[in-house]
């Protein structure tokens, strides 16, 4: 019996779109939101026919985890052993903005994989930063060459995490020269110039829903949105769980309120650090690194679990974000008249690639010395 039409017409790479497909929905709507049927569809099968790649939806996950990293690995193991850094995080580049519909995967590959897949993940990113630090200290010698590494990393790896609308070539240039400033980056000399700034005071919490907002938000960093309940929260703060609803329809809004309320304290810090200060700039830096040192359990959770929020949620979050990135938009372009809008904003995303990336290397010790080393990588991905 010979095959039918359909069968014919079957593509023999079907597992790799699978895979590109899925990771692309899993990015746009976080892990826990995303069905198999809506990944199915995406690549124009059935979910039935899905289940025969994958048995479920955590070993697809488990796969697209891999897949970005095992590109990099591959891409690096094209550079000669004596390549220049230039070369190395160029073929990062190159990946990076290649797949940047799917990079979001990496919001909660930590979070949701399980222990032994994140060992065998975590070796590989270890690869690949190990080697980006090699030439880093070859070319750039300083006792601190695997923070500059994973700094000049995120900087790249920001293009996954946000929309703006830029060509391929342009956004690789850019991305690539703002790595290579970071790794060249002399962190050594940072506390002696930093500015000093204030951040307001996190509300006490006297009332029962900031007492709420207080004891969720290191629950959902601890044990991930996904997993935490209600009961959970509402055992943390002496309710029964159906007490509760008094004050949140569910935890979606308590996560939402959390965000908005972190929001506004970053917002008034920006405001006053701004005023009077001689280098805008600088002072947006650095206020926004000691936010990021202060906040980063809500931080953390923000940036893995946002995406997964319904959309009326998630809508007043990117609302403040843009608001927050506009300002940046408007400094970075006084001070660099040669970037568009759309460039500056790529640049306002890598420096904030940077924070993250060197913060989680930092374990977020929060110390005057740390926040000066990060910040003096972030004004190294700006080109100050």
């Amino acid at each position: 019996m010979t095959a039918g039409p359909a069968a014919a017409a079957r593509p023999r790479n079907r597992k790799q779109l699978i895979v590109g497909a899925a990771a692309t929905v899993f990015s746009e709507r976080g892990y826990h939101s995303a069905s198999m049927e809506e990944i199915a569809a995406a690549v124009g099968i059935t979910a039935a026919a899905l289940y025969r790649h994958f048995p479920n939806k955590y070993a697809l996950f488990a796969e697209c985890a891999n897949v970005m990293v095992d590109r990099l690995v591959a891409a690096l193991a094209e550079v000669p052993s004596d390549g220049a850094l230039a070369d190395v995080l160029a073929a990062v580049t190159r990946v990076t903005v290649a797949h940047r519909g799917a990079g979001g995967v990496y919001r909660w590959e930590a979070r949701y994989l399980e222990r032994e897949d994140r060992r065998v993940l975590k070796a590989k990113f270890a690869h690949v930063v190990g080697r980006v630090a090699d030439v880093v200290r070859r070319e750039h010698p300083a006792p601190d060459e695997h923070l500059r590494a994973v700094a000049a990393l995120g900087a790249i790896g920001s293009i996954t995490m946000h929309h703006n609308t830029i060509g391929r070539r342009r956004v690789e240039d850019l991305l690539l020269a703002s790595a290579l400033r970071v790794a060249a980056t002399d962190t050594r000399q940072a506390l002696a110039g930093a500015p000093l700034v204030e951040l307001p005071a996190a509300p006490q919490p006297r009332t029962r829903r900031s007492e709420i907002l207080a004891a969720a938000v290191p629950l959902f960093e601890r044990a991930g949105f996904a997993a935490v309940t209600n009961g959970m929260i509402a055992e943390a703060v002496g309710l029964v769980p159906s007490g509760l609803y008094r004050y949140f329809p569910g935890k979606a809004d308590i996560l939402a309120a959390a965000c908005l309320q972190a929001a506004g304290l970053l917002a008034q810090a920006v405001e006053h650090n701004l005023r009077g200060a001689p280098d805008a700039l600088l002072a947006l830096t650095a206020t926004y690194v000691a936010y990021s040192f202060e906040h980063h359990a809500l931080t953390s959770v923000a940036d893995a679990e946002i995406v997964g929020l319904p959309a009326a949620l998630r809508r007043p979050l990117v609302a403040a974000q843009r608001e927050h990135i506009a300002v940046w938009e408007q400094h970075l372009r006084q001070a660099r008249p040669d970037l568009d809008a759309r460039q500056a904003r790529v640049l306002v995303h890598a420096g904030f690639g940077v924070v993250v990336e060197a913060g989680r290397r930092l374990r977020w010790r929060d110390t005057p010395e740390h926040r000066a080393a990060v910040a003096a990588l972030f004004v190294g991905a700006l080109d100050l």
